[in-house]
């Protein structure tokens, strides 16, 4: 026998005491018709999810591979900016250290890798220069 949405659900609200082979029938069919019913119920939680992936989670791991990768793509004479606001040349790369040289005095500091948050393609002393 074909088991169908509709058929379950007639099934489960007939009468089940036809017979002893009835009342086994109805027994399963009351099953896969609870069965059906506990996974319509699930649908809008796997909707839900779906649209988590793509609105929250899949952005979220993009933007993150591209911050591994400018990290990974830095170089020395880059100009940078870091998560602390200051903003300097790369002059020596080891490891996942940086020194970095900041000011007119060319003051050398050290930044851990991780710390940096972007390249400049600007240069910091032209913008003040047109600022004023």
């Amino acid at each position: 026998m074909k088991y169908t949405l509709m058929n379950l659900l007639a099934e489960a609200t007939a009468d089940p005491a036809v017979s002893a082979a009835g009342e086994v029938a109805a027994e399963e069919m009351s099953t896969g018709a609870m069965i059906i019913y506990y996974a319509v119920q699930f649908v809008p939680l796997i909707l839900i999810f779906v649209v988590f992936w793509f609105v929250l989670i899949r952005p979220q791991r993009k933007k993150d591979k591209e911050a591994q990768q400018m990290l990974k793509n830095l170089k020395v004479g880059d100009r940078i900016c870091t998560i602390g606001g200051i903003y300097g040349t790369i002059v020596r790369i080891k490891d996942d250290v940086l020194t970095v040289e900041v000011g007119e005095a060319k003051t050398q500091m050290v930044f851990a890798r991780w710390a940096i948050k972007n390249i400049d393609t600007l240069s910091v002393s032209n913008d003040a220069e047109q600022l004023i």
